[in-house]
């Protein structure tokens, strides 16, 4: 069928990062939702004979049917796509240099499966690539979140932890294992996130968030997500983030259940709990528990919250808390209303001259 006297528009509808491994000899490049515009700027005559391939058929199909809808009378899809041409031993040729729009053929299969969705793209990946994220915590809601961070591919990661990597961690922090015993659990975290995803650089803070060095670590930084267990940690990340204008995502846990909500402004995490409680009133870290699956799906919507703050897609969960209940394996969304007078984010605050005070230390939670 390609090869007729009438010199058919070949055109691949594929996105650009599948087009890496190969194309059809002479075929254009035109992805699925950008056909028809695609069409118009190359000014193709409604009367031309046009042919359209993807992988294996389905989306070519459907692009084909839509132009034929649009006018174009002579469009046909090739059956099987460039799958079946492979099958059968025919040639492939090697695609136009800027096909994969910067990325790399190994970074074009490790993220194909992502790209691959509407609103990501290469575009996409490109700004995961460019993107810096702050994990406060390398505990039990920084190892998943980091973990997936990196995985996404994420290209700058910063974690903060002073503590040191513990046997009673182990059920629940997937960020280390029994040989990193007693070793810096940022040094343990960057070893594994490399692991992971070598091209993934990793910023280690062995210290404490506080308020003499919270707007230093955090400057350098598009979002925080902050998966410390403590209200002081919590104040000040709180603050610095609103000083600096930084998105944060908020995850906690205790026993069976987890808590993610995302804050840009007001309202903020002075909002939902503007003091911390009696420290009698506050469970013990080592003695409130927690069911060790938790930490990890919280720190995973956590990431996902992240994830969609930089590609710019769907909604966030500003203004809102998630409230996660593993024993009844139920989700519940409430409403955080801003509050007028809050010290951190109200209407009189100058948020660009916060001051950051360290509060007294109690337990929030188990990380």
């Amino acid at each position: 069928m390609l090869r007729t006297p009438s010199s058919p528009l070949l055109i691949d509808v594929r996105e650009p990062h599948e087009v890496a491994t190969g194309i059809l000899a002479g075929a254009r490049l035109a992805p699925l939702a950008d056909l028809e515009p695609r069409l118009e700027t190359w000014a193709v005559e409604r009367t031309r004979n046009i042919v359209l391939y993807c992988a294996s058929g389905m989306r070519s199909a459907e692009g084909a049917r839509r132009l034929r809808e649009r006018g174009y009378s002579a469009v046909r899809s090739l059956r099987g796509g460039i799958n079946e041409w492979r099958r059968r031993g025919l040639d492939i040729a090697q695609p136009p240099p800027d096909a994969a729009l910067g990325l790399s053929a190994a970074q074009l299969e490790r993220y194909a499966r992502q790209m691959r969705l509407a609103g990501f793209g290469v575009e996409g990946q490109k700004r995961l690539m460019g993107a810096r994220v702050l994990c406060v915590g390398a505990g039990g809601l920084g190892s998943p979140a980091s973990l997936y961070l990196a995985a996404a591919g994420v290209g700058h990661i910063g974690i903060v932890d002073d503590d040191v990597v513990a046997l009673s961690n182990l059920h629940r922090q997937i960020l280390h294992g029994t040989t990193g015993l007693g070793t810096p659990k940022t040094e343990s975290a960057a070893q594994t996130l490399g692991a992971l995803n070598p091209e993934v650089h990793v910023q280690q803070y062995r210290l404490r968030l506080s308020a003499a060095n919270a707007l230093e670590v955090l400057a350098g930084y598009d979002i925080v997500l902050d998966g410390s267990d403590n209200f002081a940690t919590r104040y000040v990340v709180n603050d610095a983030a609103l000083r600096l204008s930084k998105p944060l995502v908020f995850g906690a846990v205790l026993r069976y259940e987890g808590q993610v909500a995302v804050f840009t402004g007001a309202p903020c995490y002075r909002c939902l709990f503007p003091a911390p409680p009696p420290a009698e009133a506050a469970p013990s870290c080592s003695e409130a528990g927690v069911l060790g699956v938790v930490p990890g799906i919280v720190g995973t919507l956590q990431a996902t919250e992240v994830l969609k703050l930089i590609l710019g897609i769907g909604e966030s969960l500003h203004a809102k808390l998630l409230v996660f209940d593993a024993l009844s394996m139920s989700f519940s969304t409430l409403t955080v209303r801003a509050d007028p007078q809050c010290r951190a984010c109200g209407a009189q605050v100058d948020r660009a001259a916060i001051e950051l005070q360290d509060v007294s230390d109690s337990c929030a939670g188990t990380s």
